[in-house]
């Protein structure tokens, strides 16, 4: 076995709150020289936005996660590889040895979704050697949020520097690198309708933190974090997915959708069977106990807060609570102790990755009217005034 490349699968989970493993930075550990970042991102995302594709760009995201998820299944199933969700891309850390097949597997998937989202998914890598020597760092422990679901925390400014470097550096024609190895998008599913919050005077409010001194990002991380729980309530009180909102949407639009995205063509049986199973799941959901058990699963494993070297998080609450905790974040700013970007709506939607609806599902959540897209806008517009992390 290549060197370092159980690195992630051996790291400890670390079953405490978030804000007491940003208390203790001697739990995070540098990435090895030799891994790889990747990096998938919709181009020209705010506009396709601001046209009302949000759910396709939602959905081109999630599948890029089930792209590299299922690639990673078929060469070492030991092999694991954290990777965040960022609403119109995702961003994953992975070793040396995989590197190249998991960007051939993207390439293909990019292809894929060119022609049935009319989508332009940028993919591209970089290794952490070449990182490390811009004097930006990437630390990285695992926190286990619940019994269901263990999240990669990092610090550092080391992805973002990823990012923009790949952003830059992206040719148009970079999308039509296909692989010969056909596309496995297995376990997409987004039959989910929008999710509202559990009570009707709250909204979801999507929020980007971001602090460019590595040396005082876990002290501020830790601050920011310190005024959600106070405002917003623990992480099952300020969750936007609550079981009792769940509803899956029975429409055949809908499942066509994800068909399209998922197979790449109509498919009749596909279409008329995936619909009869969604129709059952809905009574299924509701009046069978081993369904309620599911519903409350999906809570658990809905991935509703990252840290990739800046804050992402998605939480529930009311107009009043909103605006308490932005006057809070107007004074950091205003300290130039944080860059935010900030997208308050009326609902979170969702798309999933069903391996096993027992024990191996993950579920992907943004805002609806563009999510973490229309937060990342205002903060991105925010720093056109300040030093960028290059």
């Amino acid at each position: 076995m290549e060197r370092f490349i159980d690195f992630y699968a051996n790291l400890p989970k670390h079953y405490m709150p978030l804000r007491e493993l940003l208390k203790d930075e001697s739990l995070f550990n540098g990435v090895p020289n030799d891994w790889h970042v990747v990096i998938t991102d919709i181009e020209n995302s705010s506009k396709a936005v601001r046209d009302g594709h949000h759910n396709d760009i939602n959905l081109a995201a999630t599948g890029s996660i089930i792209t590299v998820l299922n690639e990673i299944k078929t060469m070492n199933t030991d092999i694991k590889a954290p990777y965040f969700f960022g609403g119109d891309g995702a961003t994953f850390i992975v070793p040396n040895a995989i590197a190249a097949q998991v960007v051939s597997a993207l390439n293909t998937y990019s292809v894929h979704i060119e022609k049935t989202l009319n989508l332009k998914l940028r993919v591209g890598s970089v290794i952490l050697e070449d990182i490390y020597s811009n004097n930006v760092t990437l630390r990285i422990a695992k926190l286990r949020q619940n019994k269901y679901l263990t999240t990669p925390v990092v610090l550092g400014n080391g992805l973002k520097f990823a990012e923009e470097k790949i952003k830059n550096s992206f040719k148009p024609s970079d999308i039509h690198k296909e692989s010969s190895k056909p596309l496995n998008l297995e376990g997409m599913e987004c039959r989910w309708d929008e999710i509202k919050p559990n009570a009707s005077d709250k909204k979801v409010i999507c929020l980007l933190v971001g602090c460019k001194d590595e040396t005082k990002q876990a002290e501020t991380f830790n601050s920011v974090m310190a005024e959600i729980n106070y405002i917003f309530g623990n992480l099952d009180e300020r969750r936007p997915i609550t079981a009792i909102k769940l509803k899956l949407n029975t429409s055949i639009d809908k499942i066509r959708k994800e068909m399209i995205a998922k197979i790449g063509k109509f498919d009749g049986r596909y279409l008329l069977r995936n619909w009869l199973i969604t129709v059952f799941g809905k009574y299924y959901f509701r009046f069978f106990n081993e369904g309620k058990r599911y519903l409350y699963k999906v809570t658990q494993l809905s991935d509703t807060i990252m840290l990739d070297g800046s804050i992402n998080t998605i939480i529930s609450g009311n107009d009043k609570q909103i605006n308490k905790f932005q006057i809070f974040l107007d004074a950091m700013e205003s300290e130039n102790r944080i860059v935010y970007g900030m997208h308050v709506t009326h609902a979170s939607i969702m798309s999933c990755h069903v391996q096993n609806r027992q024990k191996n599902h993950i579920h992907f959540v943004d805002g609806t009217e563009g999510g973490y897209t229309t937060a990342a806008m205002a903060y991105k517009n925010k720093l056109k005034n300040k030093l960028s992390f290059l």
